[in-house]
């Protein structure tokens, strides 16, 4: 099974964002993922791993919820 950690800068308030994202990845595929972590950080990141794999990273790509949740689709 999958994890997925999403990693989110506090000081810039993604929070809302970060737990928006885990909402639906959660209610798309929840009991296909071992977990959908929120994991705190700082620097303006915002990024979405599965098994250690980089799906998206706010820096390089635009925040497009819809295909982070199909870039998790792609990785069950």
């Amino acid at each position: 099974m999958t994890t997925v950690d999403i990693t989110y800068c506090v000081p810039c308030g993604h929070l809302d964002r970060a737990q928006d994202l885990q909402h639906q990845i959660l209610s798309t595929y929840g009991q296909e993922l071992d977990a959908v972590s929120l994991v705190t950080g700082d620097s303006g990141v915002f990024t979405v791993h599965a098994d250690g794999d980089l799906l998206f990273d706010t820096a390089e790509d635009e925040y497009d919820p819809d295909a982070i949740v199909a870039q998790v689709r792609d990785r069950l």
